[in-house]
């Protein structure tokens, strides 16, 4: 199409995209490549467009819906699009978020809800699927007993073959497949696609998109691997409180608090930490530590939430608490850079295909190809649902799964 033919543009939508992107002008025009002339400056020119002076060409509206992660349509649209919704808002932050950073949640949120509104429409198309009784099942004023209960048996999981993997990757498997066997779809996702994007856990930790036929969960992978079992949990009793919403900071809010307490009970029961806690180690942080990491290494748990658990007994109070996660935060930092300086100089690892896999989860995967040859989903949303090109589609059904 030449630029004589592009349909003209509301410099309104230009403004709303740059605007919920979280950049400002000067930004914008500097991730634009817009370059100053003799007659105006970048900046300028961008204003130009965002004021309809000037008709943005369609290799610039590319470059726009690229930087401001918005569909090139977006911006034949008559009008700006209402915010979109991501749910209940859970999070405690205790920093200013910068709206770049809010942007990328609210982006991830929409490109999941548009994986699951594609699922949805094909496994009621197909009549694959009946609706999820255990969705908006339980009443917040019930207590976290009962849904501690409920949880456990509806997706048939039991502690102690949990704790009995070698590795806490090898146990959040176990219990991702508890959970998608249940009918909920999970993700690993802390970004859109790029480490360019990637979204610290002081950002979100998790949410979850509460439907009946197609509940998804999605974990940031950001996090340690060893708080990503807790995560699921947490999310999970959001949805079997029927909310949408997401989660991440501190856990101050009520809601925040039952449903962390919940995921909590289930790795950590009460009654079995006091019965087998060195409680006479907590003398000195060093004895302490000691002691926390012994018993998460058994329990397949991450230490900063049996200290958190230590915390709820009143056995640490809130100061010890804080100062016992910066260390587990800043020691887990540390392996992780270690790592990352590691693997990039080595040619080994997973593929694509097999981390890729990995991500979007064995159900999400099963279904997909499923109802992709049954013809209710074309190539093209199979793609979208699974976060890659059409090309790739059906090496992610053919690849080995990390195990």
């Amino acid at each position: 199409m030449s630029e004589a033919h592009v349909p003209a543009v509301n410099p309104q939508i230009l403004v709303w995209a740059r605007e919920s992107a979280g950049f400002d002008v000067v930004t914008a025009a500097k991730k634009l490549d817009l370059a100053d002339s003799k007659t105006s400056s970048a900046i300028e020119k961008l204003h130009d467009y965002e004021s309809g002076q000037r008709a943005p060409s369609r290799p610039l509206l590319v470059r726009m819906a690229k930087q401001y992660r918005r569909p090139l349509l977006t911006f034949y649209l008559s009008e700006p699009p209402r915010v979109g919704n991501r749910g209940e808002d859970f999070r405690t932050l205790t920093h200013a978020v910068e709206p770049s950073e809010n942007a990328l949640v609210d982006a991830l949120v929409r490109n999941v809800r548009a994986r699951q509104e594609i699922v949805k429409d094909a496994l009621v198309s197909a009549q694959d699927r009946e609706a999820l009784n255990f969705v908006g099942s339980y009443e917040f004023s019930s207590g976290t007993e009962g849904l501690v209960e409920r949880i456990q048996h509806s997706i048939g999981f039991d502690r102690e073959e949990y704790r009995q993997f070698r590795s806490q990757a090898e146990a959040f498997n176990y219990l991702r497949t508890r959970v998608e066997d249940a009918g909920v779809f999970t993700l690993l996702l802390g970004n859109l696609g790029s480490h360019h994007t990637n979204l610290s856990t002081d950002v979100f930790r998790g949410f979850a998109l509460s439907d009946e036929i197609a509940p998804f969960v999605v974990i940031n992978d950001q996090d340690a691997k060893a708080a990503w079992s807790v995560t699921l949990l947490h999310e999970a009793a959001h949805l079997w409180l029927g909310e949408t919403g997401i989660s991440g900071g501190g856990y101050e809010r009520a809601v925040e608090k039952f449903c962390n307490e919940v995921a909590s009970e289930i790795l950590v029961p009460e009654v079995e930490l006091r019965a087998r806690f060195d409680y006479d180690a907590l003398t000195d942080r060093d004895s302490s530590i000691e002691a926390i990491d012994f018993l998460a290494a058994r329990w397949k748990v991450s230490s900063r939430l049996l200290a958190f658990r230590l915390l709820r007994e009143s056995a640490i109070n809130r100061q010890q608490f804080e100062q016992l996660g910066k260390f587990f935060f800043e020691r887990w930092e540390a392996r992780r850079t270690k790592q990352k300086a590691k693997s990039r100089g080595s040619e080994g690892g997973p593929s694509y295909y097999v981390l890729k896999r990995h991500r979007v989860g064995a159900a999400l995967l099963d279904a997909s190809e499923r109802l992709l040859r049954s013809g209710e989903l074309s190539t093209t949303r199979a793609a979208t649902v699974l976060g890659v090109r059409a090309l790739k589609v059906e090496k992610m059904f053919t690849e080995p799964r990390l195990v």
